[in-house]
C-alpha cells in the first residue's frame, strides 16, 4: 500500500479529503497540535516553519506522495499578520518541498493554491484560466503565489513533480457558520433580518466534496505533474443570487440587509474559473450544482440548530 503524507488534514476541506482516502494509502498526517492517530491514520506533530523536524519526519515516513494543504488562511488575519502568513505559507511549503526532494523517492507533491492568486485580475464575466495572470489582493494571496512559483521552479530545475489545484469558492463547513453560504444558511433559519455584504460579488462555489474529490483525482496523475488545475464549477452566481437560491430552500421570508457588514479590503469582485484543464487533465468535473450544495447544507445546519 502506497504511503501518503497530509499536512493540513485536520482543516476543512483536509478533513473531508481523508474521509475518502481512508483505507485505500497507509494514512501519516502533520498537524501543529497533537492529535490522536488510529482508524488507519498516523498522526505526527510538527511546525511546517521548522525545517529540521520536518526533514526528519519526512525521512522517517518516505511518502509516496505528498498533499500539502497547511496553511493560515483567513485574509483579515493576513494583513494585520503579513509576516507569520508568509512564513508559513511560504517557507513552510518550501520546506517540506525541499524535504521531499532531499528523500529522492516522492512520486508527486500536490499543493493546495487558491483562486484568491488570481485576484483582481478579471472583471468581466469570461472565466479565469489557469494561464491568466495574477494580481493578489492580500497578504494570504501573495503567500500562495509565491509558493506556487517557488515549486515550479523547482519542477523546471530539478524535475520535482508538483501539481497545484487552485480551488475556487469552497463551501459545506460543519464546524462554523463564519462564511458566506453557511452564515445566510444559518441566519435566515433563524428569521428576521439577515445582514450581509456586497451584493454583486461573483463567485464559484463548489461544494467540498467536489473539491477534495479533486485531490482524490489528482493523486498518481502524472498528466497532472508540472500543472496548475483550477477546481471549479465554472458557473457565477452573484451574492444577491446566490441568497435568493439559500431563501427559497430554507423558507426565509424575512428581509436582507445588503451592505451591512464590513467590507473585506480589495476584495475581488469576480472570481470564475474554467474547468476545462481539471475535465481533460484529472477526469474530474463538480456533482454538485449551487442548489444541490445548499439543500445538504441547509439539512446538516436544520438538524444541528435544532
Amino acid at each position: 500500500m502506497d504511503r501518503l503524507l497530509i499536512t493540513g488534514a485536520t482543516g476543512f476541506i483536509g478533513g473531508a479529503l481523508l474521509e475518502k482516502l481512508l483505507g485505500k494509502y497507509e494514512l501519516h498526517i502533520i498537524t501543529e497540535k497533537r492529535v490522536a492517530g488510529g482508524d488507519g491514520i498516523n498522526a505526527h506533530t510538527a511546525n511546517i516553519t521548522n525545517f529540521k523536524r520536518i526533514s526528519q519526519l519526512v525521512k522517517r515516513i518516505r511518502p509516496d506522495y505528498v498533499i500539502h494543504m497547511a496553511a493560515k488562511i483567513p485574509i483579515s488575519f493576513s494583513f494585520e499578520h503579513p509576516l507569520e502568513v508568509n512564513s508559513i505559507n511560504y517557507l513552510g511549503t518550501a520546506n517540506i518541498a525541499n524535504a521531499c526532494r532531499e528523500l529522492g523517492s516522492v512520486e508527486q507533491f500536490i499543493f493546495s493554491g487558491t483562486s484568491e492568486e488570481y485576484g483582481s485580475v478579471a472583471t468581466s464575466a469570461k472565466p479565469i484560466r489557469e494561464d491568466s495572470a495574477m494580481m493578489p489582493n492580500n497578504p494570504y494571496a501573495v503567500s500562495k503565489v509565491a509558493a506556487e512559483h517557488y515549486l515550479m521552479q523547482m519542477n523546471r530545475v530539478y524535475g520535482f513533480p508538483c501539481t497545484v489545484l487552485r480551488g475556487f469558492s469552497t463551501y459545506g463547513r460543519k464546524n462554523t457558520n463564519n462564511f458566506f453560504i453557511e452564515k445566510t444558511i444559518t441566519q435566515m433559519m433563524k428569521g428576521g433580518q439577515v445582514k450581509l455584504g456586497n451584493p454583486d460579488v461573483v463567485r464559484d462555489w463548489i461544494y467540498v466534496q467536489d473539491h477534495a474529490d479533486g485531490y482524490v483525482k489528482a493523486i498518481g496523475n502524472r498528466k497532472a505533474v508540472g500543472r496548475a488545475i483550477n477546481l471549479c464549477t465554472g458557473e457565477g452566481h452573484t451574492t444577491r443570487e446566490t441568497a435568493r437560491t439559500i431563501a427559497r430552500i430554507t423558507g426565509f421570508d424575512g428581509t436582507i440587509s445588503w451592505n451591512s457588514v464590513e467590507k473585506r479590503p480589495f476584495d475581488a469582485k469576480f472570481l470564475v474559473g474554467d474547468n476545462s484543464l481539471a475535465k481533460s487533465v484529472l477526469g474530474w468535473k463538480p456533482r454538485y450544482t449551487l442548489e444541490k450544495g445548499v439543500r445538504e447544507m441547509a439539512d446538516y445546519w436544520s438538524k444541528r440548530m435544532d
